[in-house]
């Protein structure tokens, strides 16, 4: 009887444990954070007069996404930096872990593992096919702004 409590018990904590991360994050909402980011040439949110032959540059840049509309794992909305107030729309996808996301804007790509309910680190990258041929790379902890 005493193992088929304990067995019973264990099944129920397996059982809460696979509930609780089946839950998709709900992302909606306005996320903000600063970071340092390498870019070779100029880009509207880093702005300069490099070109490919200059060095990089390692700048700081201050940047806010705003998380317009989520249906399920797939979800959609606007960037912007201090320096640019691009509105550029950009697409995410969450993986079937709840924790990875994948997504691009109009000239970039994202990979973004979700820390917390609140929290995100936010890796974005492109290469110089965009139309400023800018290239840039970046990581940086981003949190979601409390109304």
């Amino acid at each position: 009887m005493k193992s088929l409590v304990l067995v019973l018990a264990l099944l129920g904590a397996t059982a809460t444990a696979a509930g609780a991360q089946d839950a998709i994050p709900d992302l909606k909402g306005t996320w903000s954070g600063k970071g340092k980011s390498i870019v070779f040439c100029s880009h509207p949110h880093l702005p300069g007069t490099q070109t490919a032959a200059d060095p990089p540059r390692v700048r700081d840049i201050e940047a806010t996404y705003i998380v317009e509309g989520q249906e399920g794992r797939l979800a959609w909305g606007r960037s912007s930096s201090a320096v640019a107030n691009t509105q550029e729309p950009f697409a995410w996808a969450i993986a079937s872990d709840n924790k990875t996301i994948i997504g691009a804007d109009m000239d970039g790509y994202f990979r973004i593992t979700l820390i917390s309910p609140d929290s995100i680190e936010k890796c974005y990258a492109h290469n110089g096919t965009s139309p400023t041929r800018s290239i840039v790379a970046t990581c940086h902890v981003m949190n979601r702004v409390k109304p």
